[in-house]
């Protein structure tokens, strides 16, 4: 017995924060050169008291208009954006969906490398006999964790949740995984206070970046030009890794979905790889970056477009926020 993915849908919050609204917010931001550099026009945002919770739990309704939820047994969510420290989201899930009570219920804290191990632990789960079909979840909301005068976290990032149903079958139709971490890039990710390490500061002093971009410890810290210099060096070798470990060469695979970050790093990626276009997803132009969404946001596109189709061969591949990264092969 094998695994599949069987179903994949997506919710985006209602409101949404356009290029030119972020020219209103910052007189010397070009909504034109936001476009062309990251490859946004717009990005949806959660409302004040919309929450992670709130989107899966909408993204999961929409998938069980196919599947039938009372076959679910486990529910993975994976978010950053947490309702609470405890309990976990995932049981509280568990009884707004009205799910069985014997099921398997976990968060896990992982960002835009998140899909790739959510669809291993859901793999592992099916070939170990634990459970047949499995709800993994993929929800957040890092508007949350940008400072309203962030301009450059604010272009980049959307909030948004995905449902994804894994299920047994047949034949494997997720190939063989590779992933992989590289912790002493933490630092170049984070929200530096709110945990047990570093504590919310009431107060905490506003910061100015080298771009001009102002943020508190508070809230979320990126350095792009080193996740920028992570990704390039570690992504192609991760690409080649994970068409060796399956026993397939590129010209075998019909489309490539990565984590869409940006569309810079996208295209510089697909051009270093020499992957054709026409076998390459980029688009992140209504959603922004959704951190561990985007994958199967992707997913989704392309099959409503009919740009990948049953029996396509898709060679999916996530890093960022950690470090971390993962990559796999799906039969669709």
């Amino acid at each position: 017995m094998g695994s599949k993915i069987l179903h994949v849908e997506y919710y985006l919050p209602e409101k949404i924060l356009t290029n030119s609204q972020l020219e209103d917010m910052f007189s010397d931001y070009s909504g034109q050169q936001i476009e062309e550099k990251v490859g946004i026009k717009e990005r949806h945002i959660a409302g004040d008291d919309e929450t992670a919770l709130d989107l899966a739990q909408k993204a999961a309704e929409k998938v069980f208009q196919k599947f039938d939820k009372n076959l679910i047994d486990y529910i993975l969510l994976c978010t950053q954006s947490p309702d609470y420290f405890i309990p976990t989201s995932a049981c509280i899930l568990q009884d707004r969906l009205r799910l069985r009570t014997d099921i398997g219920a976990l968060d896990y804290n992982l960002g835009c490398s998140g899909f790739i191990y959510g669809l291993s632990l859901a793999k592992g789960l099916i070939a170990s006999g634990i459970g047949r079909n499995i709800l993994l979840l993929t929800s957040e909301t890092y508007s949350k964790h940008i400072h309203a005068k962030d301009r450059a976290n604010l272009a980049i990032f959307g909030d948004g949740a995905a449902a994804t149903i894994i299920t047994q079958s047949k034949q494997e139709q997720i190939f063989k995984f590779v992933l992989g971490t590289n912790g002493k890039g933490y630092k170049n990710l984070i929200v530096p206070n709110g945990g047990m390490r570093n504590k919310f500061q009431e107060n905490a002093a506003e910061k100015k970046d080298h771009n001009g971009c102002i943020r508190t410890d508070n809230k979320l810290l990126m350095d792009g030009p080193e996740i920028f210099n992570f990704t390039i060096s570690i992504i192609p070798k991760v690409v080649d890794r994970v068409l060796e470990v399956n026993n397939l060469e590129l010209k075998k695979i019909d489309y490539l979905i990565f984590h869409q970050a940006n569309y810079f790093m996208l295209e510089h990626l697909r051009k270093k790889m020499k992957i054709p276009r026409e076998k390459f997803y980029n688009n992140l132009e209504k959603t922004g970056n959704t951190v561990s969404a985007t994958i199967p946001i992707a997913l989704r596109d392309c099959m409503d477009k009919e740009i990948i189709r049953e029996g396509d061969i898709v060679l999916l591949v996530g890093f960022g926020v950690g470090y971390s990264w993962g990559g796999t092969i799906i039969e669709i």
